[in-house]
């Protein structure tokens, strides 16, 4: 950062920025009641996905077929060609429904070697990374550091918010641009104030690449967000409960963004189902809320695609949505039976694979349920539509095909209207972690508005898997660097074992009123993640007041076994 540090690349070390601002923060926070100002830390975190890097390469008609784990099979296909300096046609890319991935798939990494050798082989290679080549390869979390100031008056009600945020995007950019800038949008959290002056920085050094985990930066910046709301609880005199309900935002009302909350926002409703679990555990629970966009939106062409054929008496289904465990495959047949009233059995989800199925973008930013699901239902709509003019039979449909695209268009970042559409939707979650006379995570009571549950089974799966992940940001995990080089392993990473997993309460809440897209689904994938370690950190102030602003956390039951 300092003007005659070594550079790491030529044009400098600044590889993103991104200022966000709307009102007049200054002027409110002169004239706030109260003002809280804090910086706090998060430090680089790894995946920990179950299957490392993998891909298998043949040659392929004129070209070369990959198998993968990737996020995004259109993505790699168009990496693999790029390399190749071929048409992209002559490549092909099936994604493999195993793995995980969290983010840390979304950039290339065994496809195009193992596709690079396969041609010159003539022979089908097989790349996988060991797992120490894993960790030492794809991008980890951002290290963040920032400056939050917060005010409010004499109510609790927030005035205005200025921030600086400083993100560690390693040798590499990877998604450094998108990444900050989601920090940056929502850093304001899910409340209902209109000031804000957030300014975001991204520099190179020489540690490993930072790029997509799940939360896109918004981990770091709502753990400094929800922190400061606390401490301004304090000085107000009010619990950290109220002062989160006195400021949600609700349908009708404008977001720091200056988005109007649409008419399936349920902030306050998490807050309702969580009131008693917070309240009937003082000085031992700690709250924290969140947003998180579904879709990427911020005026990019966000499209959703899907195809249904029928052949021998059965749907198939084809979308190039990636399926790597967050279950979408399952939800997407679930959707096409709903719209047409025929049974599970008769549709077959034909998985991600770019000679066959349409582009449905990758699976990140909690898209794929609502951008290619309602793609998926708009074409089963079709075929529906098509099935009763057949009287109900659907083998006088044998051949035909049904293809729909979705597209919401949004506005870009800093759009010169009055309430700019920064994304489709945003889900809603309020987390309260309770800790035991020790210090241990006794209870998580996590309550989510993700819009309709279409698989109560896939969503609590979804729930448990980020609050866990969550819990370990805020107490366990770190990637260690030793003047750049990475010192973990997978046993060292500081990942929870299962014998500290806490009782996580996954409580679902759905209005009567939801968006018209996707039977009203918004995406759990990200936001699972993202209140814990704030609420984890408020636990532990409520029951020793002591302020800790550095993640993992220093003085408690956790860090003594690190």
């Amino acid at each position: 950062m300092a003007e005659d540090a070594p550079k790491v690349h030529e044009k400098g070390n600044l590889c993103q920025s991104r200022h966000v601002t709307r009102g007049n923060a200054k002027k409110a926070l002169e004239n706030s009641r109260y003002v809280v100002t804090q910086t706090y830390r998060t430090p680089f975190t790894e995946h920990a996905f179950l299957e490392p890097e993998c891909a298998v390469a043949f040659p392929y008609k004129d070209g070369v077929k990959v198998y993968s784990t990737d996020q995004g099979v259109y993505d790699t296909r168009k990496e693999i060609s790029i390399m190749l300096g071929w048409d992209p046609d002559r490549v092909v890319v099936e994604n493999k429904l195993v793995g995980g991935g969290f983010g840390g798939k979304e950039d290339v990494s065994t496809q195009h070697i193992a596709a690079l050798a396969a041609l010159k082989v003539q022979r089908p290679v097989k790349v996988v990374f060991s797992r120490q080549e894993s960790l030492s390869f794809h991008p980890k979390r951002h290290a963040m550091e920032g400056t939050f100031t917060l005010g409010c008056d004499e109510n609790g009600i927030f005035t205005g918010l200025d921030c600086e945020i400083y993100f560690d995007t390693g040798a590499y950019a990877s998604l450094c641009g998108p990444v900050l800038e989601r920090a940056c949008t929502h850093s304001v959290g899910p409340y209902c104030y209109q000031n804000t002056d957030i300014r975001g920085f991204g520099y190179y050094t020489n540690n490993p690449p930072a790029g997509a985990f799940r939360g896109f930066g918004v981990c770091q910046s709502e753990f400094a967000l929800e922190s400061n709301i606390n401490l301004l609880a304090e000085k107000v005199g009010i619990s950290p409960w109220e002062i989160r309900y006195r400021n949600a935002i609700e349908p009708g009302k404008v977001l720091p963004n200056g988005q109007i909350a649409d008419c399936s926002t349920a902030l306050k409703e998490t807050l309702l189902a969580v009131k008693d679990a917070y309240e009937s555990n003082p000085g031992r629970a700690g709250i924290a809320c969140a947003m998180k966009n579904a879709g990427v939106g911020v005026g990019l062409p966000d499209k959703g695609r899907a195809k249904l054929a029928v052949h021998d008496g059965k749907i198939e289904l084809y979308s190039a949505a990636s399926d790597i465990g967050q279950g979408c495959a399952t939800v997407f047949v679930q959707m096409v039976s709903e719209a047409t009233g025929l049974g599970k059995e008769l549709i077959r989800n034909m998985g991600a694979n770019s000679e066959v199925a349409p582009d449905s973008g990758t699976t990140s930013g909690s898209r794929q349920t609502l951008i290619t699901g309602e793609a998926i239902r708009m074409a089963a709509a079709d075929l529906n539509e098509a099935l009763q003019e057949a009287g109900g039979d659907l083998s006088q449909l044998e051949g035909r095909e049904f293809f729909a695209e979705f597209f919401d268009p949004t506005d870009k970042l800093g759009a010169d209207v009055p309430n700019p559409k920064s994304h489709v939707a945003y889900g809603f979650a309020t987390h309260v972690v309770v800790l035991d006379d020790d210090g241990r995570v006794k209870e998580v009571y996590a309550a989510h508005d993700s819009g309709k549950v279409v698989n109560p089974i896939s969503i609590q799966g979804q729930i448990e898997g980020g609050v866990l992940m969550g819990l370990g940001y805020a107490l366990t995990e770190d990637f260690p660097l030793k003047n750049g080089v990475p010192q973990a392993k997978y046993g060292t990473l500081g990942l929870m074992r299962s014998t500290q997993i806490p009782d996580i309460h996954a409580i679902y809440v759905e209005k009567e009123e939801l968006l018209p897209f996707a039977y009203g689904a918004k995406g759990i994938g990200e936001i699972a993640t993202i209140p814990t370690a704030p609420a984890a950190q408020g636990a532990y102030y409520a029951k020793d007041h002591i302020l800790r602003t550095a993640l993992p956390m220093d003085d408690t039951y956790y860090s003594k076994k690190r």
